[in-house]
């Protein structure tokens, strides 16, 4: 990018200081990694700041002997750890920022998409993992389309039970498996301990399926003493929602695309997966229809309604042109693109919980879940039907919704027989 002081950063570099940049280990590179940060979304002071610091890293590495193809993570500790103490030119003089190790960062991203260095393997497996546990996540990918964060906390709990009772499942028996759940104490809580019950369980069930082990042996896990249902669900009330959906008018795009995310979790009963993993050609505007690809891989069609699908159009209308991604929703903050996991979309409502002043029990996106389905309940629209629309695989797990009816539930409710002594 020849004009890299006035076409992009439009004034903030003088001319001298831009001839600085432009010499030194880092030199060849500077214009394309400017290219990149204007793509990517950059703000103007941003850019200088990673550029400054690919400058830097650059001189360090030239003061060491090194070229970039040797830049690897303990390159980048290295380069950190030298920050307090550095007097590489165009340093700070030892200042140790934020903006140099995301500089850094951007700029080795920036050298491995140009295939100058090498970049980090993304590992399949552990390289000591057993071949059971690569079998069982090889099925949990194919068979049961199970998502990596899914896959990563099954195999955890896997290993965990051969690394307690040995590599020979055929050698395990129902007392060994049971005493590495009783009596043992967990500090994540409960709800960890259900995942690692959940694990085991499963991979039990995969050696029975392989024939490695007891056909039973999967019974042996004693059930978590918890009392399923018991707590009525979390969710906003009528006022709440319009409140929260009011938080998100605007014409700015960041407002728009708010809305539109808001109202698809609160009138679909979205799970922020499903939010962040939409696609523009999931929407079938003829048809008035959406299609949604759920836990499992299991994709289902559900009709679009019109305030939902005009948010959208409005959201499209501002959506960033120059991203490259068939996502739908985009990040607003630099490096513009999708977003990686439902996290960022789980943010957006809690952002919007605060500019509404909405005080509720929980601040994610599966609030708005809760908050459909019980809106759904409240209009009378029988439970089979909300299972459907949430995609429950059983009857029971929608039923929770059934005493969000409070008034209901009195005009039922038995008085408690006295105690006559």
């Amino acid at each position: 990018m020849s004009e890299i002081g006035g076409h992009y950063v439009g004034g903030v570099f003088f001319r001298t200081q831009i001839r600085r940049l432009r010499t030194g280990p880092s030199a060849p590179y500077i214009d394309g990694f400017a290219s990149t940060l204007q793509e990517n979304g950059y703000s103007a002071a941003s850019a200088v700041r990673y550029l400054r610091a690919a400058v830097h890293l650059g001189h360090f590495l030239d003061s060491r002997g090194m070229s970039f193809a040797a830049i690897d993570e303990g390159i980048s500790e290295s380069f950190r750890r030298h920050l307090p103490n550095c007097c590489c030119p165009l340093s700070n003089g030892g200042t140790i920022n934020h903006h140099v190790v995301f500089g850094v960062k951007r700029f080795h991203q920036y050298l491995v998409q140009l295939g100058v260095c090498p970049g980090a393997p993304t590992p399949v497996a552990e390289p000591s993992e057993s071949p059971l546990v690569t079998s069982f996540r090889h099925w949990l990918e194919v068979h049961r389309g199970a998502a990596p964060p899914t896959i990563k906390q099954y195999c955890r709990g896997a290993g965990e039970l051969l690394d307690a009772l040995g590599e020979d499942p055929g050698r395990w028996d129902a007392r060994q498996v049971r005493a590495l759940f009783v009596g043992a104490a967990d500090p994540g809580g409960a709800a960890t301990v259900e995942k690692r019950v959940t694990a085991v369980r499963l991979f039990l069930r995969f050696l029975i399926m392989q024939g490695q082990c007891r056909g039973d042996l999967d019974q042996a896990i004693p059930a978590q003493a918890h009392w399923r249902l018991a707590s009525l669900p979390r969710c906003l009330t009528s006022e709440q929602l319009e409140r929260l959906v009011a938080a998100c008018e605007g014409d700015t795009c960041n407002r728009r695309r708010d809305r539109a995310i808001i109202l698809l979790l609160a009138r679909l009963g979205l799970r922020a997966g499903d939010v962040a993993g939409m696609r523009l050609v999931d929407f079938e505007w003829e048809n008035a229809a959406v299609r949604i690809c759920g836990k499992g891989r299991y994709e289902v069609r559900l009709p679009l309604p019109q305030e939902v699908g005009e948010a959208v159009i409005r959201y499209l209308q501002c959506r960033p042109s120059w991203v490259q991604s068939d996502k739908l929703f985009l990040r607003t903050i630099a490096p513009f693109g999708p977003f990686v996991c439902g996290d960022g979309v789980s943010s957006v409502v809690k952002c919007a919980l605060r500019r509404a002043g909405v005080k509720s029990p929980a601040k994610g996106a599966h609030l708005l879940r809760h908050t459909a389905a019980t809106e759904m309940l409240r209009q009378g629209i029988p439970l089979e039907q909300i299972g459907s629309v949430l995609r429950h695989q059983g009857v029971d797990t929608t039923t929770y919704y059934a005493k969000v009816d409070v008034a209901l539930l009195k005009q039922v409710a038995q008085p408690w027989p006295e105690v006559l002594r």
